[in-house]
């Protein structure tokens, strides 16, 4: 092995006092402070046991053919429901009972394991994916992680064969991102055996035909002592009556899926179908979600590998000007991007995917930051793609156009990305934030607090003066390493300058909040095909030499990006936010495009 890596009696970097402080903080929340906690995401995880690696091989051969045969080669009409024929088909194949335990009849299937599956399924049909990942990720989740053991025995059996189908409501006509303001209401009965729910559901996956639904309601509740409105997880049964899908929504793309309202009218539920606890839903229908988007992102990750795959083919063989398309300067360009875009998302993903099964912390943050750069990368990828077909691209006897169509929802569904830039700088900046609040709370009495501010003073010494590359990161991967550790200082600064300046006020500036966002996003995918080429280098594996390349250009590209983005942030507002916000001012109050008149 031709890297030099430091031991422990090499001694230690002083630097390093400051990690362990946040200790309960995951990967991605320590990029707030400027800390890279290398040992976390090296080696780069491998969310497989052998067992489960055996199930997958058993699982995939089949899949891969039922993929090919009846869905490729087939005559599914991707513009038309799934046929019931075909559903069932899937549930004969195991595939609604993917993480849950054997014992309730599943696969259990790791994080890793579902993700590798549903790359695959998601390459083929996005409709068959997002059926599959409306009921295993979202529909049924909240059983899995809140539920009772009374609960899953009575409906995990069910769920995992298919033979009860599961969706997820949350999203109302008058609240869509804002999750707190549904206003589907629940009430206890008369004998406080049920509760009585009302209300309607919109954008509902698998409305049209699923028996189960999780479903978030307002509920009265005592706080302090009044009487308020909080928010409630039920499991609800088609069977109670009450519950009544809407017509099949007309929709740009996922034609196959299932997509209908649903109404509730009186709806009887058991109280021992509360989810978590009354008051409680909120938390529910968060973590629901944020420990689903890694299978979102998946998904995106093998559209996104097939797409290029299917277009790198063409490119080779269509001639122009005596040439091959590959040949040309601009073309080498998209599919250099596209793989390097690909190579991130994907490495970011199944980073995620192997944090998450090693558990003790909450990823939220770092399945948000997959979603967002797998569902962005996918949907410049497929119009690339259609790019380099030409025509041939834009005519439906090719996938090209329906993959556009499809995975135009991505950046929208499980979390719009602009909320989740949001989500992921706010929460990010939370950590740092408090800590500042107790650094200042300590200043105003530095001699009683004389240990905790010379720690700090110290620490900040030591990171200014000291900087290293990732101890772990392969040697011929030390440029991208410095980078890393760079942009992740200076990050941390950044960070620490806005909370100080903006305090509190730091949740009403989103265009700086974006660039905090996008500068998290790019350094742990930094992180991520760093750690992913380095396992390849060390293991000396196939295609080892080029994944070195794609990681180090990936590095220096965000490098730049990052350096820019940094640049913003330090010129507060004079960055041309500013202008931006009087020109969208203006358009807003004229009702339109200004000015109105044709250019003469």
């Amino acid at each position: 092995m031709d890297d030099v890596r430091k031991s422990p009696d090499q001694g230690s970097n002083p630097a390093d006092s400051n990690k362990g402080k946040h200790e309960d903080l995951s990967f991605a929340r320590h990029l707030f402070f400027g800390e890279v906690e290398d040992d976390e995401v090296f080696p780069y995880p491998d969310g497989l046991s052998d067992e489960e690696r055996e199930t997958l091989a058993l699982l995939l051969e089949p899949l891969d053919r039922f993929l090919r045969e009846r869905i490729e080669d087939g005559d599914v009409d991707h513009d038309s429901l799934l046929e019931p024929a075909l559903i069932d088909e899937l549930k004969e194949m195991g595939l609604f009972g993917l993480q849950i335990a054997e014992e309730h009849g599943g696969l259990g299937l790791s994080n890793t394991g579902y993700a590798r599956l549903f790359e695959r399924i998601s390459a083929t049909d996005a409709s068959i994916a997002v059926t599959l990942g409306a009921h295993n990720s979202i529909g049924l989740k909240g059983i899995l992680i809140f539920g009772t053991d009374a609960q899953k025995e009575q409906y995990l059996p069910d769920l995992s064969g298919g033979d009860k189908v599961a969706a997820f409501c949350l999203t109302e006509p008058s609240s869509g991102s804002d999750a707190a303001s549904i206003r589907t209401r629940a009430k206890l009965s008369e004998d406080g055996e049920h509760w009585i729910l009302d209300g309607s559901k919109m954008w509902i996956t698998n409305g049209g035909f699923a028996d189960l639904f999780t479903v978030f309601a307002q509920t009265q509740i005592e706080v302090d002592g009044e009487m308020k409105d909080r928010i409630t997880a039920f499991i609800v049964e088609r069977d109670f009556g009450g519950v009544e899908s809407g017509p099949e929504e007309h929709k740009l793309g996922i034609k196959g899926s299932s997509t209908t309202t649903i109404h509730f009218d009186g709806c009887k539920v058991p109280k021992q179908n509360v989810l978590g606890e009354v008051g409680g839903g909120f938390k529910v229908a968060m973590t629901i979600l944020n420990n689903g988007r890694f299978g979102l992102a998946a998904g995106c990750v093998g559209g996104a590998k097939r797409l290029i795959g299917l277009a790198a083919t063409y490119a080779n063989e269509r001639k122009q000007f005596g040439k091959s398309l590959s040949d040309f300067g601009l073309i080498k360009k998209k599919f250099a991007e596209m793989a390097l875009m690909t190579y991130a998302a994907e490495s970011m993903t199944y980073m995620t995917c192997g944090l998450m099964d090693k558990g003790g912390r909450d990823y939220a943050i770092e399945a948000a930051m997959s979603k967002v750069a797998a569902s962005e990368a996918m949907w410049i990828i497929a119009n690339e793609c259609l790019q380099v077909m030409g025509g041939l691209g834009y005519s439906k006897e090719y996938v090209f156009e329906r993959f556009v169509r499809d995975g135009r929802i991505n950046i929208i569904f499980e979390g719009t990305n602009e909320i989740l830039r949001l989500f992921i700088a706010l929460s990010g900046i939370q950590a740092p934030g408090e800590h500042l609040r107790e650094l200042v709370a300590a200043l105003k009495n530095p001699w009683e607090n004389y240990g905790m501010v010379l720690t700090e003073l110290v620490s900040r010494v030591r990171s200014r003066v000291i900087t290293e590359e990732l101890d772990h990161a392969h040697t011929k991967l030390k440029r991208a390493a410095v980078h890393i550790e760079d942009k992740a200082e200076a990050f941390g600064q950044a960070v620490e300058r806005l909370l100080r300046h903006f305090g509190k006020k730091i949740i009403d500036e989103q265009m700086l909040l974006e660039r905090v966002a996008d500068i998290a996003i790019d350094l742990y995918a930094m992180i991520a095909v760093v750690s992913r080429a380095t396992r390849a280098l060390d293991q000396n594996r196939k295609h080892a030499a080029h994944e070195c390349k794609l990681a180090s250009v990936f590095c220096e590209q965000a490098d730049r990006r990052i350096r820019r983005r940094l640049r913003a942030l330090e010129q507060g507002r004079k960055n041309g936010d500013e202008a931006l916000r009087e020109i969208a001012d203006a358009l807003f109050e004229h009702g339109g495009y200004v000015p109105e008149h044709p250019v003469l």
